[in-house]
């Protein structure tokens, strides 16, 4: 399925449950991508998380239906999952700058967050640089952490927390003990998001390209299967350059490309701990098949 479609998709089962509980699995499930790769990315193109679309999207309703008039407060909190009054009215207030009760009054200024309409608008042409591989099963080395359910919002300090918590352990220092500059990515230590769209947890691990060796405590050797890669190279600093290159290869490149993702691998590959250098030199490897 085209990205962009199945980012209407998902936005549209969203609004047909906007009152219900919302697992986030399965909207994702409705662009037929994975539940981490699906809020990462919606993220960098819409410029807030999945979460907070929701909660935007039910109290612009809740305010609405309220300064009709004829609605109960507490009726239209558990409408759009508050589960008291008081949790409601402190939401509604910082959302609105007006209490429930104030709104109820009419004659009052309230805030609207409208639906997202996916559109593709072309516009002048820009040149990307990325380049098609096909790889066998290759192992990487590496620490993996599970993030869980589906009604769990996944945001970027998740994965960042990670990566702090392995630096400061030497976990870091131990996978780099495995670097080959033979290896199919060399000297340079990887982030490997494995979500699968069938699951609503998905992994996150950092690790290097895996030949032979002793397998240290706390790590371990994941296979990635044999698939068709597209490579973008990144070249900034970091986090900007990373933000501004996702949200091109899902607006530009993807739209216009005869490939879409899939398998729900992706691989970013930072070759030193000089993130800030404004010349940084890193890349994305997704796995994509023909559409």
């Amino acid at each position: 399925m085209d990205w962009m479609q199945g980012l209407q998709n998902a936005v549209d089962f969203i609004e047909d449950h906007i009152g219900e509980e919302i697992d986030y699995a399965e909207v994702a499930a409705q662009a037929y991508s994975s539940n981490f790769h699906f809020q990462r990315v919606f993220h960098i193109i819409c410029g807030y998380s999945l979460g907070e679309y929701i909660r935007n999207r039910r109290l612009s309703l809740a305010g609405t239906e309220l300064s009709a008039g004829g609605s109960k407060v507490i009726d239209v909190a558990l409408r759009y999952g508050y589960n008291n009054p008081e949790s409601f009215s402190r939401a509604f207030t910082r959302f609105h700058g007006i209490t429930p009760q104030q709104a109820k009054t009419g004659n009052v200024n309230l805030k609207s967050f409208s639906r997202v309409s996916v559109k593709l608008i072309l516009e002048g042409g820009t040149a990307m640089d990325y380049r098609i591989e096909k790889r066998e099963a290759f192992r990487v080395i590496a620490k993996k952490e599970r993030y869980g359910g589906g009604e769990e919002e996944i945001t970027q300090k998740t994965i960042q927390a990670t990566w702090a918590e392995c630096i400061e352990n030497g976990t870091i220092d131990t996978i780099c003990r495995y670097l080959r500059p033979e290896n199919i990515f060399g000297d340079a230590i990887v982030g490997i998001s494995m979500g699968e769209m069938s699951s609503k947890d998905f992994d996150y691990a950092i690790g290097a390209a895996y030949t032979e060796g002793e397998v240290e405590e706390g790590l371990t050797v994941e296979e990635i299967p044999a698939a068709t890669w597209v490579i973008f190279p990144c070249t900034g600093a970091m986090p900007d350059a990373f933000t501004e290159l996702w949200k091109k290869i899902y607006t530009e490149f993807f739209p216009a490309s005869k490939y879409q993702p899939a398998g729900g691998v992706c691989i970013e590959v930072y070759p030193s701990a000089e993130v800030d250098d404004p010349d940084y030199h890193c890349e994305i490897w997704i796995t994509v098949e023909e559409k």
